[in-house]
């Protein structure tokens, strides 16, 4: 690959000097836990309010509270770096567990403060919040008496979060960990190669079927003899939130993730009925895609297969000139700031061993930057990538003027801005493609991330849904996951899948986040809802980047269905919102099944 005058490494020693080894990064901490030793001190004097004039003592107690999170996601963003660059970095875990005791201890003061408030008599309740000075955390403080009434006793609350620290939130760094090491032997033009997961993962879109199925088949072979491990982590998480969910009274596993994403299940049910009516064309799409590669049926290893010789096999330098050139047509300010990202050492790009299998985007709010993480390799699916990575740091910066409490948005929300960027390189490929095949190429690409929208996510959902009904009777085996995955990988593509992983449950790790169960859904809402958006954008041209930014600006404090009607005037429990965005996808499987005929 051509060498490229950015940066393919990011720039971490702005943030902490050292890495791992970094004595500004201790000073960090030791700062953070003198400031949970001051909020716990506040914390056993905070009393349930008795008058209107005690604003005051809630709206200090919300700024000490923004502060030490602020501090905590500083440590925490750094450390999720040094660990996603380098997954051997044993003095990065062992500050992890540091953090996480004192992110525990934070959490549970500050449940301690939002059921003291829920205490609060209904009347004087509405008077405090409309107060000058607590009427900015209106909303946010709303929500925290909705997310107490779930709480425990404080004792048993400070038990659960001690117990997280090693057990629960512990297994997902087993996962991230186990995930990491695992090594994958590919033969690549006669050589073999021994892969990182992330980087065998990359070659399902390598244009040599036999490297895709072999890539396949090597992971597949992996998952099996480690399914059982896999098993076990999965069903300790999943454990642990059942028995939690038990004792806080919650009847439904989707109660908290919809809580968590301010969407009512009205807009859920909504989405799904309106993505099933849709799928039978996104089928014909995979249908017709196999006859090109000589199949009845597609086989999941040539999903993500190119169509023809892929015409952007594009180098690093090349994929950021195009990105900044498209971002600059949509809006000055997401091409300003993209380019500081890339000028400043905010990306690791770099294809590597020990890197994380996962891309992502993470936030430093004190010293208000973004670091995005992948493996690139020169492919337009890794320009996408890279393009929706950096719409999350986008969404990160349009908050820069918000007040920190209000910046927290839902994860329904989270993948809107990335959605969108990546929208954007897309459309801006496809205007560009002159031949037949170019055309096709970029439509199917655009399709696949339809595909996984509509039918993938859909299965995700389908398959967590039933596993947490069989974790709450007990341990879920192996075998009956596989048994569970295929069941909801048939339903949700419509059989029109061949062979696909079974063992998708291992290597999701989506269903390893325990900070966020059910993080499937989002994806799908934030896809159509960016479609909804990115019309709205081709419409009004540069014009609408103003509007844009106020609609991210808002999207920390008020619900999915307040803001989608606020900035698109749109009722989105309703099914037929859900249907314009998908008669939009629509078109393209149409217009593939067309073009890919002549």
């Amino acid at each position: 690959m051509k060498e490229s005058k950015f940066n393919f490494m990011w720039d971490l020693d702005s943030l902490f000097v050292d890495g791992s080894g970094s004595l500004q990064f201790n000073e960090h901490v030791k700062h953070m836990e003198n400031k949970i030793y001051e909020l716990e001190e506040m914390v056993y004097l905070f009393e349930t309010p008795q008058e209107k004039d005690e604003a005051y003592r809630v709206a200090a107690i919300i700024e000490y509270i923004t502060d030490i999170e602020n501090n905590l996601a500083q440590a925490n963003s750094f450390i999720s770096c040094l660990l996603a660059q380098n997954s051997q970095d044993y003095k990065a875990s062992r500050l992890q567990g540091k953090t996480s005791s004192i992110n525990a201890r934070f959490e549970s003061n500050v449940k301690r403060v939002q059921k003291v408030l829920v205490n609060t008599n209904q009347q004087l309740w509405e008077k405090l919040v409309d107060t000058e000075i607590l009427k900015e955390y209106k909303f946010i403080l709303n929500d925290w008496c909705e997310q107490a009434k779930y709480y425990l006793s404080n004792k048993e609350e400070r038990l659960v979060s001690d117990l997280m620290v090693d057990g629960y939130h512990a297994w997902g760094k087993v996962y991230n960990s186990l995930l990491s090491s695992i090594r994958v032997h590919v033969q690549i033009d006669g050589e073999n190669k021994e892969l990182s997961v992330a980087q065998a993962i990359n070659l399902r879109s390598h244009p040599d079927e036999g490297v895709r199925k072999e890539s396949h088949n090597a992971l597949e072979d992996i998952w099996t003899e480690k399914e059982e491990l896999f098993a076990s982590i999965l069903n300790h998480i999943a454990g642990f939130r059942v028995q939690v969910n038990k004792r806080r009274g919650v009847k439904n596993v989707l109660e908290q993730p919809l809580m968590d994403n301010r969407m009512k299940r009205e807009t859920l049910d909504a989405m799904w009925r309106a993505l099933k009516q849709y799928k039978k064309p996104f089928a014909n799409y995979l249908k017709q895609k196999a006859k090109i590669f000589g199949d009845n049926k597609m086989e999941s290893y040539n999903f993500w297969a190119p169509m023809a010789q892929s015409p952007y096999q594009i180098n690093y330098e090349e994929a950021v000139g195009f990105i900044l050139e498209h971002f600059s047509q949509f809006g000055t300010e997401l091409e300003s700031f993209s380019r500081h990202a890339f000028d400043n050492g905010w990306i690791d790009a770099e294809d590597r061993p020990n890197k994380s299998a996962v891309a992502f985007c993470t936030g430093f709010p004190i010293s208000e930057e973004s670091r995005v993480f992948m493996t690139y390799g020169g492919r337009i699916t890794d320009v996408l990538t890279l393009a929706h990575e950096l719409g999350h740091a986008f969404h990160n910066h349009a908050m820069g003027p918000v007040h920190a409490v209000n910046k927290h948005y839902p994860m329904s929300i989270a993948e809107t801005a990335s959605t969108f960027s990546e929208m954007i390189i897309l459309d801006a490929a496809m205007d560009k493609a002159e031949s037949r095949n170019e055309k096709l190429f970029l439509l199917d690409e655009k399709l696949k991330r339809s595909v996984m929208n509509f039918m993938n996510i859909h299965a995700r959902f389908l398959f967590e849904e039933k596993f947490y009904k069989e974790r709450e009777k007990g341990f879920v085996s192996s075998s009956r996951l596989n048994v569970l995955m295929q069941n909801a990988l048939d339903e949700g593509y419509e059989g029109s899948l061949d062979n696909p992983s079974i063992h998708s449950w291992v290597w999701t790790p989506h269903f390893y986040l325990t900070k966020s169960p059910f993080y499937n859904f989002p994806y799908t809402f934030g896809y159509l809802f960016s479609l909804s958006i990115y019309a709205k954008a081709k419409e009004k041209g540069r014009d609408f980047e103003k509007s844009y930014l106020e609609l991210l600006r808002d999207s920390g404090n008020m619900s999915t269905e307040d803001l989608v009607m606020k900035h698109l005037g749109e009722d989105i429990t309703s099914k037929s919102f859900w249907e314009k965005g998908m008669a939009l996808c629509v078109k393209d499987a149409e217009d593939f099944i067309k073009l890919s005929s002549i």
